[in-house]
């Protein structure tokens, strides 16, 4: 494996961490003045939290090449997911547009065919594309009980197919390589860089998706089983610091806000949890970010290797995050933070070192970012707004063709697992939540308790 194993990994971060690499000439995303294009790789994964990329949630679990990017880049510290499933959230991520105007409900219907991305202009404008792995932004990629449950709220469907939250430890303290599909679209990715990128006379653009950290399959629970096992070896339970795992404290059922308990029964959590067992569960899930962290690690490292990477922008996010047994739940489908925060880290020339951006932002701020790094016209339909400006410190002065950047997010959520349409405004200091007609189901306020947020 390139660069794989604890010893490839320590002499890769100690090689990585000598200097930034693109320490001379730092051309500036977005600038013109006959500077030539830079070549973007976005590396987008599945349900990692958000909160583990900075304090305190990163004292959990060791996220090297995640710090690698603090270190040499930007972290946004309030970054979230336009809805809180796969399908929709990345079919913002890909359109930027948002939920209600791409109608991507739920998992199983996504933008339409023919859909121009960002990275269908970026091709037209001369950028050569590559993509592996998972895409999930079309539709007809999930079973068809995604719609099914969706729109009739059938509850008995459903927990036919939904397995209680479970772990699996697998291999010994010398298996690295447990999400195998993921490892072999990384190596993929790997060898096109190392063979491919470096050839080319024009500008690149390179998406990886993973699916890690989404919990695993669980066929015990029988035909259309859902992914309720957390999955990992030693070797990566090891990078988890057990004594920092929070226990989330649990209201009683009885208690429940009347969509969180549809949300927690359907997902099989409404039974006897031991505090061991949420413990692991948490501590599996941390374990497999640690994974994905290293896939990450692999791309950087083959960037590093070609010289690419002086001229290459790395953005990594995810689709969503993932509750964990965070409101007696795991998954995501919910606007709390574990669900609906999603990471977001942006290193490269011309990104300052060790940012740290407050402003609350969302995936569909993907699509318009991408064009103003490849200095393609941003079309002015669009729900996001370009990070450049946020990335070089004049978010409060720069005001783009459609004025300025809003102080607020939006997040909406259709799918399976919840019995109502939810609706989430993140503004400041306050996250507003309400549901279907706004009046038939009460609404929920939160205020930010220091770095706490629900």
């Amino acid at each position: 494996m390139p660069g794989g194993g604890p010893l490839g990994w320590a002499r890769l971060l100690l090689l990585l961490m000598t200097a930034a690499p693109w320490a001379g000439a730092r051309p500036r995303p977005g600038a013109s003045g006959g500077q030539p294009r830079l070549s973007v790789v976005l590396v987008a994964c599945d349900s990692l939290d958000g909160r583990l990329t900075f304090y305190p949630g990163n004292q959990t679990v060791d996220l090297p090449f995640i710090n690698f990017m603090k270190r040499y880049g930007t972290v946004f510290l309030n970054a979230y997911t336009n809805s809180p499933i796969c399908c929709p959230s990345r079919a913002a991520m890909w359109s930027g547009l948002f939920t209600h105007l791409t109608e991507s409900w739920n998992n199983f219907k996504g933008l339409d065919p023919g859909y121009v991305t960002w990275m269908d202009l970026m091709e037209k404008h001369g950028y050569h594309t590559q993509k592996y792995g998972k895409l999930d932004y079309t539709s007809g990629h999930h079973s068809v009980s995604n719609r099914v449950e969706a729109w009739t709220r059938d509850v008995d469907f459903l927990l036919r197919q939904e397995g209680r939250p479970m772990v699996n430890l697998t291999g010994d303290r010398k298996h690295v390589r447990v999400m195998e599909a993921d490892w072999r679209n990384t190596d993929k990715a790997v060898n096109w860089i190392k063979n491919e990128a470096i050839n080319l006379t024009q500008p690149f653009v390179l998406y990886l998706g993973l699916n890690l950290p989404h919990p695993y399959p669980s066929p015990y629970a029988g035909e259309n089983f859902g992914s309720s096992t957390f999955l990992t070896s030693p070797y990566w339970l090891e990078k988890v610091t057990y004594e920092a795992i929070k226990i989330p404290k649990w209201s009683s059922l009885s208690e429940m806000h009347p969509v969180d308990y549809y949300s927690s029964y359907t997902k099989n959590c409404t039974g006897e949890f031991t505090k061991q067992e949420v413990r692991n569960i948490r501590a599996f899930y941390y374990a497999m970010c640690a994974e994905t962290d290293a896939m990450l690690g692999e791309v950087i490292s083959a960037l590093r290797d070609t010289g690419l990477l002086e001229k290459t922008i790395v953005i990594f996010t995810a689709d969503h995050g993932e509750l964990a047994m965070e409101h007696r739940q795991f998954y995501k489908m919910s606007m709390y933070e574990g669900s609906s925060h999603v990471p977001l880290l942006v290193m490269g020339p011309g990104i300052k070192s060790q940012q740290q951006i407050p402003n609350v932002v969302s995936l569909v701020d993907i699509y318009p970012t991408m064009l103003d790094i490849a200095r393609i016209p941003v079309p002015q339909n669009l729900s996001g707004y370009s990070l450049i400006p946020l990335l070089h410190g004049k978010a409060e002065n720069v005001v783009s063709p459609k004025g300025h950047r809003p102080s607020w997010v939006l997040s909406e959520f259709h799918g399976c697992n919840v019995n109502s349409s939810v609706y989430m405004l993140r503004t400041g200091k306050w996250k507003y939540i309400t549901y279907s007609d706004g009046y038939s189901v009460l609404p929920q306020l939160f205020g930010k308790t220091g770095w706490k947020f629900l």
